[in-house]
C-alpha cells in the first residue's frame, strides 16, 4: 500500500490524520515487514491491506492515545507492531523494541537503521533487563503467557507510568485482575478489530484499578 492509502485508511477509521512523512515511513515499515515475512514468518497476516487494518491501524491508535512520555518499552516487539508506528508518529519518545528472539530481533534492528527511527532494540528476556532499566510507559500485544508478561511489565514501569494493554473481551477480566496496581484510565474499542480493546492504565499505590 502506498503512503496516501495508508493515511487515508488512518482517518476512515477514526484517527487524527498522521504527521507529515509519517505515511511514507509507515509504508517503507510495511514493505520491509513483507520481504522479511517471505522468510521469516513476522506475522500470519500477508496481504497489505490487512496488516494495515489489522495491525498498523491499532498501533496508530495506541500511539495517539498514549499520553506524553519520554521512554516506553515494546514488551515482546515481534514484528515491531505497536512499537515502530509509535516511533513513527511519535518521534520525541526513546523506544526499546524488546523482543528475545534473535531472528526477529535482527529485522528490527533493520528497521530502526532503515526508517531512522528514535528506538533501540533490546535482544534479551525482559525479566533479565538490569534492574535501573525503567520506562515511563510499556506496551504489550499479543504476547505470549500475556499474564505473567503483565506482571513482569510492572516491575519496569517508573512509578506513575502508563502500561498500555491490547486485549479483547474474551481475555479482559483475568488480565485486569492480575494487575492491581494499575488504574486503568480509557479502555478503547481497537479500530479494524470487531473484539479488540485497547486498554491504558497507570501504575500507582491503588490496590484495586478501575475502568
Amino acid at each position: 500500500m502506498t503512503a496516501r492509502e495508508i493515511e487515508a485508511a488512518a482517518v476512515a477509521s477514526g484517527l487524527v490524520p498522521l504527521p507529515i512523512s509519517a505515511g511514507s515511513l509507515l509504508a517503507n515499515y510495511l514493505q520491509l515487514l513483507l520481504r522479511w515475512n517471505a522468510r521469516l514468518n513476522l506475522t500470519a497476516v500477508r496481504d497489505p491491506e490487512q496488516i494495515v487494518r489489522r495491525h498498523l491501524l491499532e498501533s496508530l491508535q495506541s500511539a495517539q492515545a498514549l499520553p506524553p512520555v519520554a521512554t516506553l518499552l515494546d514488551f515482546g516487539s515481534g514484528a515491531g507492531l505497536p512499537g515502530i508506528p509509535i516511533a513513527i508518529v511519535r518521534r520525541e519518545i526513546h523506544i526499546t523494541l524488546g523482543e528475545s528472539q534473535r531472528k526477529k530481533a535482527a529485522f528490527l534492528r533493520e528497521a530502526v537503521r532503515t526508517l531512522s527511527l528514535n528506538a533501540e532494540v533490546y535482544d534479551g528476556r525482559i525479566e533479565n533487563m538490569p534492574n535501573h532499566r525503567l520506562y515511563e510507559a510499556i506496551t504489550l500485544r499479543a504476547v505470549d503467557k500475556m499474564a505473567e508478561a503483565c506482571l513482569i511489565a510492572t516491575q519496569r514501569l517508573v512509578p506513575g507510568g502508563w502500561l498500555v494493554l491490547f486485549a479483547t473481551a474474551r481475555t479482559e477480566q483475568s488480565l485486569i485482575a492480575t494487575l492491581p496496581n494499575i488504574s486503568w484510565k480509557h479502555r478503547l474499542p481497537t479500530v479494524g478489530l470487531d473484539d479488540g480493546l485497547l486498554f491504558i492504565g497507570q501504575k500507582s499505590d491503588v490496590s484495586r484499578g478501575t475502568i
